[in-house]
């Protein structure tokens, strides 16, 4: 296997992801091709002491796609990108792993440009892992896709399923549908309409509506919903932390009996930073697409992209592409042979609405 790493996205590229693919050898055995200026990933080896290092391969790549760049634009202009040219050797089948930090909009619409959806698959998604008050959890879909269908939601939840079982150790994964409440009838169109079919759905444990209080408290081990609200949660989240870090600064800088109390708890303090850093977790795999794609935090460190690379070759090697197709073929084939998944969805809302307008036009 071979892992293709965009050596030039991220906030601090090239130095941390090629510290990062450096400090990968060590948790895996596969080789790594750093995609980008062939010139400048070689000094950057040489000054890390790492060229002529066999397992890592380079790619040339001159151009980069930065932050700052609009995706679609970027991805048409720059056809020598890093991002472009790692998907294309997944593509080709020279690698079969992407990892990048670099621009998320880019990394997204090139992989459903380039590498194309799974069968079945109709809108692909972010999964991102997330601590909680008893063990990790997944939510999905994290900002792929800000506007969705319900049809989708249930498309969201097979993926998050296999993804839970699969690298999170999860026997029958609890799907939670992110609400505003826990009765069915709460929520807009979109997630009551959701909650119908992923009720509907016995291949996968929906265990109901999580509301945002329940977000952090371990309920569900999926939790799904569309990609606006998900970014918005995680950003939330990400911002949320950094206000409570900086709290805590605050505090235990104001007096000396403060400095002396975080001598007592610093060990303690460092194991809650280390259970809600990011950068444990990896990145956060792009399900839905032809090979797998790895999407990394701007800011990840060389930690980050080591363990990024980590969780991608875990997805590869446990064929986590290939148990969501066969899934999706198996709910296909419960809701009625001979129909995309997506169409027989869109008739069972159908059902159920006529069921309810009918129900509710009884009471009257």
């Amino acid at each position: 296997m071979r892992i293709a790493l965009d050596a030039m996205g991220g906030d601090y590229a090239p130095s941390e992801t090629v510290k990062g693919a450096i400090k990968a050898l060590e948790l895996v055995s596969h080789k790594i091709i750093l995609v980008g200026d062939r010139e400048i990933l070689e000094q950057e080896l040489a000054r890390l002491g790492a060229k002529g290092e066999s397992r890592l391969l380079i790619k040339h790549a001159p151009e980069v796609i930065r932050m700052e760049d609009q995706p679609l634009i970027a991805l048409r202009n720059k056809r020598h990108s890093s991002i472009r040219v790692g998907l294309q050797l997944v593509k080709s089948g020279a690698a079969q792993v992407f990892v990048s930090a670099g621009n998320t909009g880019a990394v997204m619409l090139g992989a459903k440009m380039i590498l194309g959806s799974l069968k079945g698959i109709s809108r692909p998604a972010i999964a991102v892992t997330l601590p909680s008050m008893k063990e990790p959890f997944v939510l999905i879909d994290a900002g792929a896709n800000v506007d969705s269908r319900p049809e989708n939601i249930v498309e969201f939840a097979i993926m998050g399923h296999i993804y839970a079982k699969s690298i999170l150790g999860k026997e029958n994964p609890r799907i939670g549908l992110l609400s505003i409440g826990e009765e069915d009838i709460k929520g807009n169109g979109l997630t009551r309409n959701a909650f119908l079919l992923l009720r509907s759905i016995p291949q996968i444990n929906f265990v109901g509506n999580i509301e945002g209080k329940e977000f952090y408290e371990g309920k569900a081990d999926v939790v799904v919903c569309d990609g606006f609200v998900g970014n918005l949660a995680l950003k939330i989240s990400e911002s949320a932390s950094s206000f409570i870090s900086h709290l805590l600064k605050e505090i235990f800088r104001s007096s000396i009996a403060t400095k002396f109390a975080y001598l007592l708890l610093r060990k303690k303090l460092e194991q809650m930073r280390q259970k809600v850093d990011y950068r444990a977790f990896g990145g956060a795999p792009l399900l839905g697409v032809r090979g797998t794609c790895i999407i990394c935090h701007g800011s990840s460190n060389a930690e980050a992209i080591a363990n990024a690379i980590k969780v991608a070759v875990e997805m590869a090697e446990k064929r986590v592409n290939e148990r969501i197709e066969a899934h999706i073929e198996v709910v296909r084939d419960a809701l009625g042979v001979g129909k995309s998944l997506w169409k027989q969805l869109r008739g069972k809302l159908t059902q159920f609405r006529e069921f309810i307008e009918e129900n509710d036009g009884g009471e009257e």
